[in-house]
């Protein structure tokens, strides 16, 4: 590898530093200081970080560190990677990423939907990976539609490859000025954000996964590789079970577009799936954690479109047969514990949660707790949806009876349950 100039060794160097005395103090996990201290020293120090790496960028509004994490178990196959594993998805954290792994070969990088054109011009990746676009954090991000639009500017003229999720118009739309792009049938539960063709405004017309603009030629693209339940279906027609251990179908569409991905640094899927595979929970996520008998998993959602992929986890909607259609005995349904914070990382404006359609948990033992447990407690009885209001999380795993409990939070209250277990990953 080129050797950093001296000012960008020594700003490099600093910032782990930093980083590493974060860990130590207990601060933080270090990824995002350690590439502030490093930027200030020396404001290129990204571009020159990333110069001599084959690098991977992930973008989307929901399951950006899932798709990370899988791609970096799949890319291990063929050597180091460096990546920002907590999700510091901002330049800072990529900083600090790439200083801890500078002699990795390999990098991926999550990165925030909003500074995907400047970190795809500071970095040239050679790859990006487009998930989702649906609306999150309206206070900090722009439109939705504004995004796409940044993203078509940023790929236009450039040699980046691109994997994207052909199921999304709004993504479809955003990648279709790039050089090449290997179409994704990933996908897209949550609809709402895109029932209007991107480029002329005119109503989209779908049937199953096909959409197609009424009113121009906007259509999606023939797919390269499709999820078809618990199957990937690569470009050659091959079938691959996609017997991961991360649940949920959301976790699949993941998995099928960390395969593309893999597949553009030229590694096939049979070396691919297997590292797949072995990731069980990501920073946190989809981690079961004990106390006094009660078995808690986690479950991150932080917009309309995650509590939609959180409820088909927590509900198994997609994960084994119906009990009743296989003349099966009933399964218990285990409790749910909300949570729902208003912090900076998280958005300030509730008003999402209007959006969420909460009937889905009728039936089910509710438990509301959370810095805006107000909010959510509202939204809840107006949706006719019985729950128990707590003061804390603590209190309300307390009331649970011993056995398996789902717990659903955004990302700060996630972040607060997790210091309760030790912060499990």
């Amino acid at each position: 590898m080129t050797q950093l100039p001296l000012r960008a060794q020594l700003a490099s160097a600093l910032g782990r530093s930093a980083a590493t005395l974060s860990r130590l103090t207990g601060r933080g996990d270090g990824s995002v200081i350690g590439g502030r201290v490093g930027l200030m020293l020396e404001p290129d120090l990204l571009r020159q970080l990333a110069r001599d790496k084959k690098l991977a960028l992930v973008s989307a509004t929901n399951g950006k560190t899932t798709t990370t994490r899988l791609i970096v178990s799949a890319l291990l196959e063929m050597g180091e990677v460096a990546t920002n594993a907590f999700g510091a998805n901002m330049p800072a954290g990529h900083v600090s990423a790439l200083s801890q792994g500078k002699e990795a070969p390999y990098g991926v990088l999550e990165v925030d939907e909003k500074y995907l054109p400047e970190v795809l011009d500071t970095t040239g990746a050679g790859v990006l990976c487009l998930m989702n676009l649906s609306r999150d954090q309206m206070d900090r991000a722009a439109e939705i539609w504004l995004l796409a639009q940044k993203w078509r500017r940023a790929l236009s003229g450039k040699p980046t490859h691109v994997v994207a999720n052909c199921d999304d118009p709004l993504v479809t739309w955003g990648a279709s000025t790039a050089a090449s792009v290997t179409w994704v049938a990933g996908g897209q539960r949550w609809k709402e954000d895109s029932w209007c063709c991107p480029e002329c405004g005119g109503p989209l017309d779908r049937k199953d996964t096909d959409w197609a603009c009424r009113e121009c030629t906007f259509h999606r693209p023939e797919p390269h590789w499709v999820l078809d339940d618990t199957f990937a279906v690569d470009r050659h027609g091959r079938r691959w079970q996609l017997d991961i251990q991360l649940p949920g179908l959301a976790n699949r569409s993941n998995a099928v577009m960390a395969l593309a991905v893999a597949e553009a640094f030229g590694l096939p899927v049979e070396r691919a799936l297997p590292r797949l595979r072995e990731v069980k929970s990501v920073a946190g996520r989809y981690t079961t954690v004990s106390r006094d008998g009660r078995d808690a998993r986690l479950l991150l959602a932080k917009n309309p479109a995650g509590w939609l992929e959180a409820f088909d986890v927590a509900l198994g909607a997609s994960d084994g047969p119906d009990p009743a259609a296989a003349g099966l005995p009933p399964v218990r349904v285990s409790p749910v514990i909300l949570s729902v914070n208003a912090q900076g990382p998280d958005g300030r404006d509730t008003s999402w949660l209007w959006d969420v359609d909460y009937r889905i948990l009728r039936g089910r033992n509710v438990f509301v707790t959370g810095e805006r447990r107000l909010d959510l407690a509202l939204r809840l009885d107006v949706a006719d949806v019985p729950f128990v209001l707590c003061d804390s999380f603590s209190a309300a795993l307390a009331m649970q009876p011993p056995g398996h409990v789902d717990v659903i939070a955004n990302y700060t209250a996630f972040q607060q349950i997790r210091q309760e277990f030790g912060r499990a990953v």
